[in-house]
């Protein structure tokens, strides 16, 4: 029975596992988010959380307070300078955990934790893979059945859009012995 037991001890000593919340608090903060298992996930959420908190007072007692558990210089800049900012006027709930699956060597259940006020930098640099859709001859087919069925109705052409581009056509034109007067 788990009674009043509220930290995961995640199968390590105590050493061993405050080290490896401190490496992923560290690129947690470096990064903006991460994939890990999802019992990784939660304990480092209870880990990085009262160190943002601590965050949005820049002091240095508190920058101590942080570097003493981070161990990083760089990773204590990035988390005042610019995280700290984000989410000043955040009562809590800093970070968020989603559910991507199963890993396939061992099934164990994966999560993303991310800064919630970062998501969008996040998403904007992330580069889109663009997907294609493999199609059978099955599907082929039914597309090929469904063209031959309803025949495309082609509308009749106006003449607007061509009235439309001629002006725009003669506007260089116009400004260009605007130019050559200025020149002289």
């Amino acid at each position: 029975m788990r009674h009043n037991k509220s930290i995961n001890h995640l199968s390590r000593k105590s050493g061993h596992r405050k080290a490896l919340l401190a490496n992923m608090a560290v690129s947690l903060i470096e990064h903006k988010r991460i994939t890990t298992t999802l019992a990784k996930a939660k304990a480092l959420k209870m880990y990085v959380e009262p160190l943002v908190t601590k965050s949005k007072e820049d002091t240095t007692h508190s920058r101590r307070m942080v570097f003493s558990y981070l161990k990083n210089k760089e990773a204590v800049k990035e988390l005042f300078g610019t995280i700290s900012p984000k989410i000043a006027s955040r009562p809590g709930g800093y970070t968020r955990i989603l559910k991507v699956g199963f890993r396939h060597g061992d099934a164990a259940e994966m999560a993303l934790i991310e800064f919630v006020d970062f998501n969008e930098a996040a998403l904007a640099s992330s580069p889109k893979k663009e997907t294609r859709k493999t199609s059978t001859r099955r599907s082929r087919s039914k597309k090929a059945a469904a063209e031959t069925a309803a025949p495309a109705v082609e509308e009749p052409k106006t003449e607007a859009p061509a009235e439309e581009a001629a002006p725009a056509a003669e506007t260089p034109a116009v400004e260009t012995p605007a130019e050559e007067k200025k020149a002289e």
